[in-house]
């Protein structure tokens, strides 16, 4: 799926690729989603905080992401793994539909689309060893192009089902690891997909719910 800007809730990167911290993002974008956002239900109570949201070519709210538990910074495949955190990403279920000014055609979403965020989120904090900034850009897109084609056949060998509760309801999952942590997705019953990503917390003990306020969060 493709996504033309983003508002509200990127944060720029500080010097060796860390982003500041979640204070200086607004809630703003957020409440712009014709959607509920979902993150990890009362279970966890640990912080929260927001991340970023994502547009779609005529400039609707179509996707973001909530995070729980340390804010990660960017990990090299050799740096001791101590950061524990999962971040909840919801897409809004869509069609494919004409873009409001009319000249051409929106992508449908899927769990698919849902997967491939979550996987692509995932390596937005991994930093493989012994590589340079330069390299870095190179890999990135290499293992960009990999999340694709892996959320592009959740069928495949490369994922495993997992049941996890949403709204308390036992929904099914696509699951897989990596050397960089987990990825999950699924769909839920208020016309959203679910994806999900982590280091350092088990995907197998987390359920999920909508927020009740995004507001709340700012």
């Amino acid at each position: 799926m493709e996504t033309t800007s983003r508002v509200g809730a990127q944060a720029p990167a500080a010097e060796g690729g860390q982003q500041v911290p979640s204070a200086r993002r607004t809630v703003d974008g957020y409440l712009l989603a014709p959607f509920p956002w979902y993150g990890l239900d009362e279970a966890f109570t640990g912080p929260r905080w927001l991340m970023q949201v994502g547009t779609s070519a005529d400039g609707a709210v179509e996707h973001g992401s909530i995070g729980h538990g340390e804010e990660p910074t960017v990990r090299g495949e050799t740096t001791e793994d101590k950061e524990r955190f999962a971040v909840v990403v919801t897409v809004a279920a869509s069609p494919v539909r004409r873009s409001a000014d009319g000249t051409g055609l929106l992508e449908a979403t899927s769990v698919s689309s849902a997967a491939w965020l979550a996987g692509v989120g995932l390596l937005s904090f991994t930093w493989p060893g012994q590589m340079d900034h330069t390299l870095r850009d190179d890999w990135l897109d290499q293992q960009t192009e990999t999340a694709w084609v892996l959320a592009d056949d959740l069928t495949g060998s490369e994922w495993s089902s997992l049941s996890l509760p949403v709204d308390g309801v036992p929904t099914p999952f696509h699951y897989r690891e990596s050397e960089f942590g987990w990825v999950l997705a699924g769909s839920t019953q208020e016309g959203v997909h679910v994806g999900a990503y982590g280091r350092g917390m088990s995907a197998y003990g987390l359920g999920f719910s909508m927020i009740k306020d995004i507001g709340a969060y700012a």
